[in-house]
């Protein structure tokens, strides 16, 4: 019993020798003849299109969008900037409407538009102060809000110039799946990570 048991295990072992031995001389032999070639296709990447990308855009907000073919987002560059620059004016027309007025005041004068009609005035010397104060802040804050949108349309074109030249291909992929369980007539969701080589 044994002996026939050790056969069939010698005999087993000697195929998967053989079948290994054919398999590796034809692939020496067809090894030299065949040329394998780059499956994927990669576009050249210019490392000068971020910097490029950044310098239009510093020199005409929305430009680096368009250079980077991202047409909607210019736009909303210039409704951030168009906000911003529209509050700075509009606090500075009231600083200057507070200002003139307290400048008459100081000069002895009643006829101020925040005075009113009667012989005391409506808003007093101490907030026409106040609200200078509040509205030369709110100047100084709109004033660094566009400029902080002014560095990320500039920052925006930048990074997304860099994004454009990353390599998405199929080899690297996170899809979501849906398998539907006949055998308890459940559903299964989930995330599949392929990786191939």
């Amino acid at each position: 019993m044994q002996s026939k048991f050790l056969f069939v295990v010698v005999v087993f072992l000697t195929s998967f020798v053989a079948v290994a031995q054919e398999n590796n001389n034809t692939e020496g032999k067809l090894g030299e003849n065949i040329v394998v070639k780059d499956t994927i296709s990669t576009q050249a990447i210019d490392p000068l299109s971020p910097s490029k990308a950044a310098f239009y855009s510093a020199i005409l907000p929305g430009l680096g969008q368009a250079y980077n073919k991202k047409y909607w987002k210019i736009p909303i560059v210039y409704a951030a900037l168009g906000t911003g620059i529209y509050f700075y004016l509009d606090n500075d027309n009231e600083y200057k409407r507070y200002r003139d007025a307290f400048k008459r005041r100081l000069a002895g004068f009643t006829d101020d538009e925040f005075y009113g009609t009667g012989s005391t005035p409506n808003i007093s010397n101490d907030a026409l102060i106040r609200a200078q104060k509040t509205l030369k802040r709110n100047k100084e804050i709109s004033l660094l809000v566009t400029l902080g949108i002014y560095a990320l349309n500039i920052i925006d074109a930048n990074v997304d110039a860099h994004l454009l030249q990353y390599n998405v291909d199929e080899n690297l992929a996170l899809k979501p799946h849906f398998k539907f369980n006949e055998l308890d007539a459940t559903t299964n969701l989930g995330l599949t990570l392929n990786f191939n080589f």
